[in-house]
């Protein structure tokens, strides 16, 4: 069969024509990068400890920003089986370290819990993942915190750890907790996170009007958040770092559609292939000129990466502008008080009977408190309006035990003024903040209301009894409070919270409504520093601090063998002791009257960015549902 040269040379130049010169395509939004699994694992490892590494004992407060902004680089574009993974190491490489210091309680304990909080994460960074559909997803995802953090403080036991404006107590953003409490603040630090990714996502992308049509997506892919988008804009990260091998079709994961084979238009061309005459499928030239004879309009290369620059540093300096806040507002008929927290220190050993250990730890807080009235009757000392004794100043009831009572009777006779003991009461088994008056004794008692769980009680006791052994460990569950207790003491309205409640706003908020102008936190950390950890007890510090700034007053921080504080109502900490000595702590501490704008608005800055976190997961979902009726690529495929 004879070719007919004409046609032969008209191809050759047609095909010619497409090879010298790649036409341009018309203008598109580029679509987010995604990064390898491999790589998404590092980034979700990486954000994790760098989480850890903004609370204490470490607190470099602004990686409290960084652990996000690298949560949502590694969920970015993924699959949701693979998101669930991602955030299962995020929250692996956060608890295990955390919380390290349970270990001192038992190994299982610490594993156990740090699991369990990280397979919670990993199932709420589903979420996180399905937000980042979203156009203006950085607030959703701030308001993701917020509610992952409301949810872990309640189910399926409380435990408030490693919220994220807890990292915050030495940052200028702190004071933010003034006007709408730890929520608005963790939703701060989140959003700077969130920016963050943002900015460096987008400035790593090139425009999708820079790009040569073979490297855009076809007319059908799907937009934010589908393969093609997630793809498009690999080459500006470069092949190695995302694990890509190539820019055409299959690599992106970009679709086509079309009546032909193969997505091949009626005139026999692909996707975004040329025209006989040159020209694209819309019409565009060759040269890039439009239809109508004008050329596509792109935005300056500086222009991009300066309006990411300029939203993050609005939002960092938002964050970071706490200190212009109104915080530490005395209101009228303000006074100020001398408070005192003893640190009696306990024997450093797990080996002590328990008859022996619970008598010398009541012995050493009266010695100390016995100390600080011979240094006030010496004048060296002025005489404190209030003495603050820790948690478990006595495990035995004084009620029950004569030579307790007279030990801690005696202390409470030298030092002639109010003291509040903490003490376990029996029948029923019971924590206690109890208020010693001199020639008195014990007059009223507050009762810790929030319970720790395998601590002070077994939850699902009934069941695991049938599975483990272990629930012997605590075989009486504690009766907890039901009410706040103000002591009145003269000028000082005294509120009482117990150690771990200092986790729990609503909480340090009741004490607050219920007239308290100053607040005592009794907390017993030896258990928790046996090993030399001290990571328990600073960060139960950084939680008072927040809490003081947030209800507007002093907190007398007491505890067993440090760290005690004596905090400021601006969460300056006044002075406080090191780990495992005895030590008497006092500081004069202003009494506020007023309420802050948090303490006024109470739960609700929780309650509405945890419902726009429900609604914005609501709407990302049903976009995935309908992606996935239209034959597009579902998110968790």
């Amino acid at each position: 069969m004879q070719r007919n040269p004409g046609m032969a040379s008209h191809r050759g130049a047609v095909a010619s024509a497409g090879r010298a010169r790649p036409a341009l395509a018309r203008p598109a939004p580029a679509g987010p990068a995604r990064l390898r699994l491999g790589w998404a694992l590092l980034a979700a490892t990486a954000g994790g400890l760098a989480l850890v590494g903004a609370f204490p004992p470490i607190g470099f407060w602004p990686l409290a920003a960084v652990g996000p902004a690298l949560l949502v680089v590694a969920l970015q574009a993924q699959r949701l089986r693979a998101a669930f993974g991602l955030g299962l190491l995020f929250g692996l490489a956060f608890f295990v370290p955390l919380i390290s210091w349970l270990v001192n309680v038992a190994w299982y304990a610490w594993i156990a819990l740090a699991v369990a909080e990280a397979v919670i994460f990993g199932v709420l960074a589903i979420g996180q993942r399905l937000l980042l559909r979203l156009p203006g997803w950085p607030v959703a995802v701030a308001a993701w915190w917020v509610a992952a953090e409301a949810m872990r403080a309640r189910w399926p036991y409380a435990f408030p750890w490693g919220r994220l404006a807890m990292s915050q107590a030495g940052s200028p953003a702190a004071h933010w907790a003034a006007i709408g409490g730890p929520p608005l603040l963790t939703f701060l630090v989140a959003l700077t996170g969130a920016i963050a990714a943002w900015a460096v996502l987008r400035g790593l992308r090139r425009p999708a009007a820079e790009l040569p049509a073979a490297e855009l997506p076809a007319a059908g892919s799907s937009g934010n958040g589908s393969p093609a988008a997630g793809a498009l804009g690999t080459r500006a990260l470069g092949t190695r770092a995302l694990g890509t091998r190539a820019l055409g079709t299959r690599a992106l994961g970009t679709g086509s559609q079309g009546t032909g084979p193969q997505g091949a238009r009626p005139n026999g061309t692909q996707p975004n292939e040329t025209q006989p005459d040159g020209t694209q499928p819309d019409g565009t030239q060759p040269d890039g000129t439009q239809p109508d004879g004008t050329r596509p309009q792109t935005a300056p290369g500086w222009r991009r990466p300066a309006i990411s620059a300029l939203v993050l540093a609005a939002v960092a300096v938002l964050a970071l502008a706490g200190p212009l806040l109104p915080v530490d507002q005395a209101g009228p008929g303000s006074s100020s008080a001398v408070v005192a927290a003893i640190q009696g220190n306990v024997p450093h050993a797990r080996s002590l009977p328990d008859l022996l250990r619970a008598s010398t730890v009541t012995q050493n807080h009266a010695t100390a408190t016995k100390a600080l009235a011979a240094q006030v009757a010496a004048g060296a000392r002025p005489a404190p309006d209030v003495v603050i004794w820790p948690e478990n100043s006595t495990d035995l009831d004084p009620a029950e035990y004569p030579a307790i009572y007279a030990t801690i009777a005696s202390a409470v006779a030298a030092v002639n003024r109010p003291v509040l003991v903490g003490a376990l009461l029996a029948n029923p088994l019971r924590n206690a903040g109890q208020l010693w008056l001199p020639g008195r004794g014990p007059v009223a008692s507050y009762i810790k209301r929030q319970l720790v769980p395998f601590g002070e009680y077994i939850p699902f006791r009934g069941l695991l009894s049938h599975i483990t052994s272990l629930t012997s460990l605590q075989p009486v569950n504690f009766t907890a409070g039901d009410r706040p207790v103000v002591f009145r003491l003269g000028k000082v309205r005294l509120g009482d919270v117990i150690c771990y409640e200092i986790g729990f706003d609503g909480l340090v908020r009741s004490e607050v409504a219920a007239g308290a102008n100053l607040l005592a936190l009794q907390s017993n950390d030896a258990t928790f520093e046996v090993d030399g950890q001290s990571g328990e007890s600073t960060q139960q510090v950084a939680m008072a601090r927040i809490q003081a700034i947030t209800s507007n007053r002093g907190v007398v921080y007491a505890s067993t063998t440090g760290e005690s504080a004596i905090i400021a109502p601006d969460g300056a900490v006044l002075t406080h002791s090191g780990l495992w000595q005895r030590a008497e702590l006092e500081a004069r501490v202003p009494l506020h009257t007023s309420t802050s704008l948090a303490d006024r608005l109470g739960g609700w800055p929780e309650a509405v960015l945890t419902a726009l976190a429900i609604a914005a997961l609501a709407w990302a979902s049903a976009g995935a549902v309908r992606q996935a009726r239209r034959g597009g690529s579902a998110p968790g495929q």
